[in-house]
């Protein structure tokens, strides 16, 4: 058995740790860093397939040296990027390389016909409406989970033309959402409104270009970090605690706050201007000269105790720096900009006797030729899990509503925020078409176009929420959405426990056209 002296950075081996159900387990973890601290050693550790969050400080009775998996010595071979074997290259090599990194053009594989609307067909059970005409039982998705004893389904047809598409492959459709061992087929919608841009990126969550040639993940904007830059100060947490306000917060990442800043046990930060100082003497002789009781910028919203902010990234520098610096202990995807100009960043607050009270915040680009309307979203976590998420996501597309046009996040989302997302453009989707009534005894009908029109929700991001919900099928030449009574009723009972909406009356924003300014 290895002693703990030997314990190095590198070294894998399991470590103790209690998990949700306050059970022991010993996953494999990495050890980032050690340190000593009054002839006591401490180890910086990594768990290995579990969030980064999760990282923390650990005695050596947690390390099991049992299993203990040494660091493998490094090549003596020349090295390029850390791969041994692989000779230094020239600039002229690296360029060729990165032209050849271009994305290659699929072969062209089956056609689709394009859906241009959408019918919806009921059969329901007596306690609903029940409506003659229904289609027989082969319609059904295979997809979808059915109740044994029930037979009734909601069925939307989707009428399409000749006119055929390239599909994307399903192996990428696969990579998308995982479909238990069955991949679908995407379903492209026709074309819409016109955009400054047809660049589609693909990520988690959306579909590929609509000319099913799976485009690069776009690599810029303020939600992406460029991974090559990772070293081991910035894989670990440096702020051991943040009070701000009446809440004490426990970072989950890096954030390059001062140095002098990570050997504090607490930074204490202004809660209505952000800014951070060392100590509470400190924080209270800030307060005594601030006059913010609310974020600078103008009130957009209010309805009740909530109430939204819009700040200009260059006229309210400061505060959009801290606001990034304190994101980024929460955003581990978030690439830190101290250049703020090109964004516009929208706080949500609670208001009570003290002041405004910040609880999340989006930001999105002045202009964005992708029609990103989000670039950041974070709900701070003293206020996740009570609705805060989806009402920031909401009035995201009421802002792409008022200007116009559809939107849709900056890609990759974190793992809060695709999950929010998805929940999101579920329910929003699910809402218009459990919502469409009859029309002269005839099925009612609606094209993809006009739910991102209603909605502002991208087409490419409704097209992959009917895939990931499983309600989508190809019969007899048409596209049909089979809603079963388990989605409706799952989403009848979701919908009755959000209480937050966005009201759109209460909205008084007015869009700017940011290209026609000379400079932000």
């Amino acid at each position: 058995m290895a002693e703990v002296e030997e314990v190095t950075e590198g070294c894998n081996l399991p470590v103790l740790r209690r998990n949700q159900e306050n059970e022991d387990e010993w996953p494999l973890a990495e050890i980032l860093s050690v340190k000593d601290i009054n002839g006591r050693k401490l180890f910086y550790v990594h768990y290995i397939d579990f969030n980064k969050r999760l990282d923390e400080w650990v005695t050596h009775d947690r390390l099991d040296l049992k299993k203990i998996q040494f660091p493998k010595k490094e090549a003596k071979t020349p090295t390029k990027n850390g791969l041994p074997g692989s000779r230094p290259s020239s600039p002229e090599r690296d360029v060729r390389k990165t032209l050849d990194l271009q994305p290659a053009t699929p072969s062209s594989g089956k056609t689709l016909p394009i859906p241009v609307q959408i019918t919806l067909r009921f059969n329901l059970s007596k306690e609903r409406e029940a409506i003659p005409g229904s289609p027989d039982q082969a319609l059904s998705s295979s997809s979808c989970v059915q109740p044994n004893h029930r037979s009734t389904k909601r069925k939307v047809e989707v009428v399409s033309p000749a006119t055929p598409i390239p599909v994307v492959t399903e192996t990428t459709q696969a990579s998308v959402f995982p479909q238990n061992g069955s991949a679908r087929r995407a379903v492209a919608a026709q074309p819409g409104r016109k955009r400054k841009s047809n660049c589609l990126g693909t990520d988690e969550d959306s579909q590929d270009s609509s000319d099913g040639i799976p485009s690069a993940p776009r690599m810029t904007g303020s939600l992406v970090s460029d991974r090559s830059h990772d070293d081991i100060v910035t894989r670990m947490k440096n702020i051991e605690c943040i009070e701000l306000g009446r809440h004490r917060l426990k970072p989950w990442y890096f954030s390059p706050y001062p140095q002098e800043l990570t050997a504090l046990p607490v930074v204490y930060l202004c809660e209505f201007c952000l800014k951070y100082v060392k100590s509470l003497k400190c924080l209270q002789r800030h307060l005594m000269k601030c006059d913010l009781r609310h974020p600078p910028g103008n009130e957009i919203y209010r309805k009740g105790t909530i109430s939204f902010f819009e700040i200009d990234g260059r006229k309210n520098k400061s505060y959009s720096q801290n606001l990034c610096l304190l994101a980024k202990c929460f955003l581990d995807h978030k690439t830190l900009y101290y250049d703020t100009d090109p964004f516009l960043f929208y706080v949500m607050t609670e208001y009570d006797s003290k002041g405004f009270h910040i609880v999340g915040y989006f930001s999105k680009e002045k202009e964005s030729t992708e029609d990103y309307n989000v670039a950041c979203i974070l709900t701070l976590p003293p206020y996740q899990r009570r609705g805060y998420g989806k009402l920031l996501i909401e009035f995201s597309y009421e802002l792409s509503k008022v200007e116009g046009k559809t939107g849709t996040p900056e890609k990759p989302l974190s793992d809060l925020g695709l999950l929010s997302y998805r929940s999101y453009w579920s329910q929003t989707i699910l809402e218009i078409l459990m919502n469409l009534k009859l029309e002269n005894g005839e099925r009612p009908q609606i094209t993809i176009n006009e739910i991102s029109e209603i909605t502002s929700i991208k087409k490419e991001d409704v097209i992959s929420t009917l895939q990931y919900l499983n309600l989508i099928n190809y019969y007899k030449g048409q596209y049909i959405l089979t809603l079963s009574e388990d989605i409706v009723d799952g989403h009848e009972r979701a919908m009755l426990k959000r209480i937050l909406r966005i009201d759109s009356k209460c909205l008084h924003f007015t869009p700017k056209d940011w290209s026609k300014r000379g400079k932000w």
